[in-house]
């Protein structure tokens, strides 16, 4: 019995020293009242009182278990958390949670026709895609978001690896309650998200709508009023009334997932010339043959891929993920009715953060055209990678594989 409770003391003194360890708790304290108190006069020239700051960061401490900070000994990317940038695209784009959401979003055609409609009418924005969103971000609601949306922008502006886009999120949050949206309403993301269709702060003031007519604009419960906003903010970023997000294709034998992206950009009727048609053997929409579009290939050759709209790119500024995008995009259309993709997802395995940031800065350094090293897999990678692949005479998947990666360390050796 004694022995036990040595044991046991011990490892609770050993967690609680690795504790102290990984969490600057000290260093926060003094550190963080000083930048706290600097950030008064940001908040005062946007109207936020004295009061209302001093009540929002009463007795706060910084959250330090979220994702994204610069601290030691966290991932140097800090990506963990990103189900968008760590999951396999199997994984993410899971049939059975579609299919289970598409079922569950249907009824609310029928629940909320009249304001639906009167959204659609208004904003030209799909009803489909707006339920979509819903469903993605709080599965209609049933989620309980588990942060402060407060706390968590608070520490992500503090130490966060993007401190000037989430300082303006946190004074947008500060607004927000200075407006009289209640603390206790602000559940968050670990991104500081909020609402039933998850609107970042700085959103929520120009996009926020009353579309229930109650004289509040209520993305926390109305649902009118969620949907309505988000519709705001996609016209506002450019949502073209009418036209579809996205149709999945076949590539023909005589192409490749390397003509990816937004700068291989094509009318329709020039992708059904190089033989690119809809799945399931479909022919093209006269209606869309004048339309541009570019390939979206999320998975590269291990997945479904796509012909992508304004409206893709649209969804995409939601928030900024391919999968996101394709995501919402066929979800929408399985509650307006759609079935399954045609192509299977395959076995691309997790994304992994430090194979694809070498891999980019591989690529770059041998002249490819990489927009950015972040580790993140965007179209501009899989674009490069399957051009670098194709021109090395491999196999052309798009991916960034172990073999790829092993062909390029080999290469520079040389």
């Amino acid at each position: 019995m004694t022995w036990y409770f040595v044991r046991h003391a011990t490892l609770a003194v050993l967690v609680l020293l690795s504790a102290l360890v990984q969490v600057p708790a000290a260093h926060a304290d003094e550190a963080f009242q000083t930048w706290v108190a600097a950030l008064w006069p940001e908040a005062q020239e946007l109207n936020v009182d004295r009061a209302t700051f001093d009540q929002t960061f009463r007795g706060m401490e910084p959250d330090f278990s979220i994702p994204d900070l610069a601290l030691p000994g966290r991932d140097k990317l800090g990506s963990a958390g990103q189900a968008e940038f760590t999951r396999a695209p199997s994984e993410y784009l899971d049939r059975a949670y579609l299919m289970r959401l598409a079922e569950t979003g249907k009824p609310f055609t029928a629940k909320y026709k009249a304001a639906l409609d009167k959204i659609e009418r208004e904003t030209g924005v799909d009803k489909y895609a707006l339920l979509a969103i819903w469903g993605r971000e709080t599965a209609y609601g049933s989620y309980k978001l588990p942060h402060d949306a407060v706390r968590v922008l608070t520490t992500l502006a503090y130490v966060g690896r993007r401190k000037e886009l989430f300082r303006k999120e946190l004074l947008a949050a500060l607004q927000m309650l200075q407006a009289g949206v209640a603390r206790s309403d602000m559940k968050s993301s670990w991104a500081g998200a909020v609402g039933l269709t998850q609107f970042m702060p700085t959103e929520y003031l120009p996009f926020a709508r009353d579309m229930d007519g109650d004289g509040k604009k209520d993305i926390f419960r109305s649902v009118p009023d969620a949907l309505g906003s988000s519709a705001a903010q996609l016209a506002g970023k450019g949502w073209v009334a009418g036209h579809p997000w996205g149709t999945e294709v076949r590539i023909p034998a005589s192409s490749d997932c390397s003509l990816e992206g937004p700068l291989q950009t094509r009318l329709i009727s020039e992708w059904a010339k190089l033989g690119f048609q809809p799945a399931r053997g479909k022919p093209w929409p006269e209606q869309q043959a004048g339309l541009q579009a570019y390939l979206m290939s999320p998975a590269g050759a291990y997945g479904p891929s796509f012909l992508v709209f304004d409206n893709f790119k649209v969804i995409r500024l939601y928030n900024t993920s391919d999968l996101y995008a394709v995501f919402v995009g066929h979800l929408a259309d399985r509650i307006a009715g759609g079935g399954d993709f045609e192509k299977p997802w395959g076995g691309t395995g997790a994304q992994k953060t430090k194979v694809i940031e070498e891999i980019q800065t591989r690529l770059k350094a041998t002249g490819y055209d990489v927009d950015k090293i972040d580790g993140k897999i965007g179209s501009n990678s899989r674009m490069n990678i399957g051009k670098y692949q194709r021109a090395n005479g491999l196999k052309v998947d798009c991916w960034p594989t172990d073999a790829t990666l092993a062909h390029m360390r080999s290469a520079a050796s040389r």
